[in-house]
Order: structure tokens, then sequence, then C-alpha cells
């Protein structure tokens, strides 16, 4: 295994996870072919798997050479790491990613002795499981396997039984807001951030670096008292909620602008085989999507609170719990990646409003 001289702490995004920690460390000293990560989204598991695959292809390595390994894996640009995503509009694994997969699994390492192959959103791979199925059950011996699902469907047993499960559970809101104050952020602004995040790590050192989030968040609790029961206040409403999430989307697009910094500097650096220009910019636009939606999603959230809020008070409790019937339906359908526009109206059409 790698020697004690080595500083990098591969564990340092994953938060709130000992008992997932302990057996993927573990795992690294002896690994089998294939681990599958079950949890909810923002538990970690992505974190715990550019971890994992950095112990298994910095084993051997000694010192610099360690260093570099471990560095390029943690940030998911090592020539012998792939990570594959879901690759269509709907979220999903389609024919081709699957047939990429299968290449790339059976293809020899780049560098060293090992490749890892991460699979994202696996619970989303629909009919194309049979396609890796021989695979996954029986990789060459330098491939390894790290699947990632929120959880197991029925396409995904066969291909579950022949890993190694490892589950995380969510990530307690206390162990978030202990790890933004560490990282510098204001003890008093942590447990808003964390609590908005839902508990996603990255999602609140990204709030936390957004200085409008707080302004957001006061115009979304207000929302609901400035309903009146008309379709045209909920278009305008509707038309303000979605401009308050393009306003969240400058924070992330700044992120991106750093990271394609960063990628520079690693090719400068390490010597890394290719720009990964364009997998970068397909990252940038799936991750700007996933971030629209937790704002969506947090928007509807808030929502719900000021909602569960006046329930204390409502004169017509019965219209209020209605109200949060229909932003709970609104939430669940947010896993079909609707119209914004037209979800948010539909919405605050139907919502009761609620004394100034």
């Amino acid at each position: 295994m790698v020697t004690t001289d080595i500083t990098t702490d591969v564990w340092r995004d994953v938060v709130g996870q000992d008992h997932a920690i302990a057996q993927l460390t573990a795992a690294a000293v002896n690994p089998v072919h294939a681990y599958l990560l079950v949890g909810p989204s923002g538990s970690g598991k992505r974190a715990a798997a550019r971890a994992f695959a950095a112990l298994l292809l910095s084993d051997g390595a000694e010192g610099t050479a360690a260093e570099r390994h471990l560095q390029l894996a943690l940030a998911e640009a090592h020539p012998d790491l792939l990570v594959v995503e879901p690759t269509t509009a709907q979220g999903r694994i389609d024919a081709t990613a699957a047939r990429e997969i299968v290449q790339r699994a059976a293809r020899s390492p780049a560098e060293g002795a090992r490749k890892v192959l991460v699979l994202e959103d696996f619970h989303l791979i629909d009919r194309f499981g049979a396609i890796l199925l021989k695979y996954v059950e029986e990789p060459p011996a330098s491939t390894f396997f790290v699947i990632l699902a929120e959880d197991v469907p029925p396409e995904l047993v066969t291909i579950a039984s022949r890993s190694v499960r490892i589950d995380l559970g969510p990530v307690p809101v206390a162990a978030v807001i202990a790890r933004l104050v560490a990282e510098g952020v204001d003890a008093e602004e942590a447990p808003a951030v964390a609590a908005a995040a839902a508990g996603d790590l990255d999602r609140a050192r990204l709030l936390a670096t957004d200085q409008r989030f707080a302004v957001r968040a006061t115009a979304l609790a207000a929302l609901p008292h400035r309903l009146d029961g008309t379709g045209t206040r909920a278009a305008e409403l509707a038309a303000e909620v979605k401009a308050l999430i393009d306003d969240a989307q400058d924070v992330i697009d700044a992120r991106h602008v750093a990271e394609g910094a960063l990628l520079q500097e690693r090719i400068e650096r390490y010597g890394q085989r290719g720009s990964g220009k364009k997998d970068a910019e397909d990252r940038q636009k799936r991750e700007v999507r996933r971030h629209r939606t937790a704002e969506l999603r947090f928007a509807l959230a808030t929502f719900a609170g000021v909602y569960r809020d006046a329930l204390v008070t409502a004169r017509n409790p019965v219209a209020v719990v209605d109200g949060l019937h229909r932003i709970d339906r609104a939430a669940l359908s947010l896993e079909r990646f609707p119209n914004e526009a037209l979800l948010l109206q539909s919405l605050l059409s139907q919502l009761p409003s609620l004394p100034a």
C-alpha cells in the first residue's frame, strides 16, 4: 500500500460517513472487482468513490509519484479513472455510455497496474444493465468498478449481487455546519446554508460563497404572502422565482471558470494527457442543470416551511394542507425535469394566499 510519507487526506471531502470510510479503507488493502455505494443524493458517494479510487490507483507508488496519483484521482483527472455520468436529458445512462463503459473496462491501464470506473447514478441504468453485467461480474484483473446509486431498483439487482455493497446515510446537518465553520464560514450563517443544502456538503460550500443567498431566501419566504388567487399574479411571481434561480447560477458559473484555470494548471504541472476540456464542459452543463433543480427544490421547501408555520393560526387549515400537498407533488415532479416556468406558474396559481 501507499507509504506513510503521503500527506494527502483522501477522505477530506467525505463527511459524516465514518462507517463507510472504514469499510473502504479496509477494502483498499485487498480489493475485489466491484463495489456498490448506495445512499441519497448529497450523501458523499462520489467523494467517497474518488477517495477510494485514489487509494487504488496510488497503490505501490511512493513520494511524489504517489501524491500525483492521489491528486489527479481526487480531481477526477487521472488517466486511469473514468467517471461515467448520466448522458441523457432525463438523467439516464444511454446505450452509447454503456458501450463506452464496456470498451474502457476491456482496455489496459494507461499508466499503472489498475484502472477504476466510477459509475454515477446507476439506479437510472434501465435496460442497459444487461450490457454491463458480464464486465462487472468478470472484469479484467486490472479493472475495478465503483458503482453509485441512490437505491437498488430491479434493473440493478443482478449487478448488485456481484458487488460489495456499502451504504451511506444522509449527512447530518450538524456535520455539515461543523465542516463549513472549520472552512471559515461564519458560524451564524452556516446553519441556514446547511439547512438549505439539505445536508449536501458540496452544495453547502457553494451557497456559502453566494453573497445573495440570504436575499433569495428572504424573497422566497415572502412570496406566499403576495399571492392573491389570480393567474396574473401567479405568472408574475413565477417569473420572479425563475429570475431568482437565474441569479443563483452566477455562483456556479464563477466556480466553473475557476475549475477551468485549475484544469490548465494540472495539465502544466502533472502532464495530464489530453485537455479534458470537452468532458469538463459536459460535466459543467449537468452541474448547472442539477444546481437549478436544487434551487427550485429549495424554493419549494421554503414555500412548504411557510405554509407549515401558517397552520398554527390558519383560519382555513384545510386549504393550507391542500397547498402543502400540491407543493409535495411539485417537488416529486422534479425527477422528470419539468419546464421551470410552467411548473411554478401552475403551482402558484393553486396555492392559497397567506396574510401579509
